[in-house]
């Protein structure tokens, strides 16, 4: 029932609720005042509402909301300020978006600037806050979709189908400007108002699940590349059956976002596709945007089967698939029906080839990780060494609980992480998708959604992040929120007092240059960065530096500890590399 002094506010409000948003992450702005006058009023009625989160920083907003839909699904709202906020989380936007998560960003503007009839907006939208064409046309170019709330009586419906629209394939971030003045508009719920139904789920075609199943069946060196597929535990458990099913090589891609394929699996082939894709009759992407690169030179001379919902990604300004057939639809609904198809054949594939391809592929991953093993004893060192990175992902694979997931925002070291870390399940590990600075928003809404469901607090969240990664971060309001919002987190920072990607960019363009000969690089030295620990101490977390080796797993251990009693720890390893 609508309250008799509803505005724009409870509008917003409800759409909220109606898209079954467990949360609203806030960066406050001076538009939201009717929004938090409807919150107060059910506060004081007793009726239920999406939970409110004020945050100190737009990416931290954004970073949770990311992070939180991404473990759950489900779509979230972002509250910012004008143009000035949707601009400084614009970066966090542009991350949801390649994550591919459904998350609902809203701010304002005036419209009337204090001369038109109504209530006073506020002097600051006629000096400082203007943007012309409205702030939608800066959310544009890296949302799905980005519009305008014209009148209060159209805020409500406005804003549902915005959420209905990012969740549906392919899922991500949408903007609706709702200015200061349609906010503070009268409203009345319309006689339809009611919640969003689930996003539809595509389904293939049996004809396309016919042929894909036939090219399997005949293919003599299969290989499959996955990025996604991980974000849904249905589509992983029938990737595995799949996989098992035809020996198949999986490759996790350098592109690849999630954990889609357990790396102690046999069929696991590691991260590089050029060499299997080279030698293969059939490459197979499943929710693969980015399987090579460049990205017209596909290796060899194999067929490519596309499995995706949404092949072609509207978001990417370039991409090369090399298709030679599509099969459109769900994954983990469509790698059943493949997998239905194939058993329907009789006789799938030649039980001996397949026999022999397992043996193969089990050979080739047995050799990997025991190269794997051989590089973490040779990277444990003396005591008094210097700490390898291979290490630290080592000690964390070790140290770490069966349901604790890696929130990774590294760059030079992100495949010693994936590779070390040796994931295995479902949501164990993610990789920060966009630019640099985002990773301990997404940690804080990943705990969020863990600890929502899980007993006990759920399992530990850890963010694995460059120390140059970690300049980018807006490190005191991110752990402003873990500590006001109870979700501690395990930050272990990978320290080489640099920005190496920058020097290996560099000599990629000129090996023989002057910066090479001379060995002064710009945009490198981070020599004169503060202390990780003792800022983190300051803002009310744990802070612990390592210095050797002797010192890396009593200072982890201590440090999850810690956590688990409730306090982030931020674990500053200072590396050999």
């Amino acid at each position: 029932m609508t309250a008799p002094d509803a505005d724009g506010g409870e509008a917003l409000l409800q759409a909220c609720a109606d898209l079954g948003a467990d949360y609203i992450f806030s960066s406050a702005g001076s538009e939201w005042a009717p929004v938090w006058e409807a919150l107060a009023r059910r506060d004081e009625a007793g009726e239920a509402a999406p939970r409110y989160l004020d945050l100190a920083h737009e990416t931290v907003a954004v970073g949770m909301a990311t992070g939180y839909a991404a473990v759950t699904g489900r779509v979230q709202v972002v509250l910012l300020h004008a143009g000035a906020g949707l601009l400084q989380g614009a970066n966090a936007v542009h991350g949801a978006l390649l994550t591919g998560v459904p998350v609902v960003v809203c701010s304002g503007e005036s419209t009337g600037y204090g001369d038109a009839a109504g209530r006073n907006p506020g002097s600051q939208w006629y000096r400082n806050l203007s943007i012309v064409g409205g702030p939608q046309g800066l959310a544009a170019p890296f949302t799905k979709w980005a519009s305008a709330a014209a009148d209060p009586g159209v805020l409500y419906d406005t804003v549902k189908r915005a959420g209905e629209l990012a969740a549906q394939p392919p899922a991500g971030p949408v903007y609706v400007n709702t200015p200061v003045e349609i906010l503070l508009g009268p409203w009345q719920r319309p006689p339809a108002a009611h919640p969003a139904p689930p996003p539809p789920r595509t389904v293939a075609a049996d004809e396309d699940v016919e042929a894909a199943a036939r090219l399997l069946a005949a293919a003599q060196r299969p290989v499959l590349a996955v990025e996604s597929a991980g974000n849904d535990p249905g589509a992983f458990a029938a990737l595995v059956e799949l996989a098992d099913l035809l020996a198949i090589a999986v490759v996790e891609p350098q592109s690849a976002v999630c954990t889609s394929f357990p790396r102690t699996h046999p069929l696991h082939q590691g991260g590089d596709l050029a060499a299997l894709a080279a030698d293969a009759d059939l490459v197979v992407l499943l929710g693969c945007r980015a399987p090579w690169y460049p990205p017209g030179a596909k290796p060899g001379t194999a067929k490519v089967l596309v499995i995706d919902e949404v092949p072609h990604r509207p978001s990417m300004a370039y991409q090369v698939l090399t298709a030679d057939h599509y099969v459109g639809g769900d994954a983990a609904a469509t790698l059943r029906a493949i997998i239905a198809r194939l058993r329907g054949l009789g006789q799938p594939a030649d039980a001996g080839a397949v026999a022999a391809r397992r043996q193969r592929l089990a050979a080739a991953h047995a050799a990997a990780d025991a190269a794997r093993q051989d590089a973490e004893q040779r990277a444990a060192g003396s005591p008094q060494a210097p700490v390898d990175p291979v290490a630290v992902a080592a000690a964390l694979r070790h140290l770490l609980d069966a349901d604790a997931a890696v929130v990774d925002e590294t760059i030079t070291h992100s495949r010693t992480i994936a590779r070390h870390l040796m994931a295995d399940a479902p949501g164990r590990y993610r990789y920060v998708q966009g630019g640099l600075g985002q990773g301990l928003g997404v940690a804080l809404g990943t705990k969020l959604a863990m600890k929502g469901a899980g007993e006990a607090g759920g399992g530990m969240t850890v963010l694995t992040v460059g120390d140059g990664s970690w300049l980018y971060n807006p490190v005191l309001p991110g752990l402003m929120a873990s500590a006001e919002h109870g979700l501690p987190l395990l930050v272990v920072i990978f320290n080489n007092g640099s920005y190496a990607s920058m020097k290996n960019n560099h000599l990629r363009s000129y090996p023989d240059g002057a910066a090479a000969r001379s060995g002064r690089f710009r945009g490198v030295d981070l020599s004169a960065q503060p202390d990780a620990g003792a800022v983190a101490s300051a803002a009310g977390a744990a802070g612990i530096t390592v210095r050797a080796a002797g010192q890396l797993m009593p200072a982890l251990d201590k440090a999850i500890t810690t956590v688990r009693g409730g306090q982030t720890a931020v674990v500053n390893v200072l590396l050999t590399r």
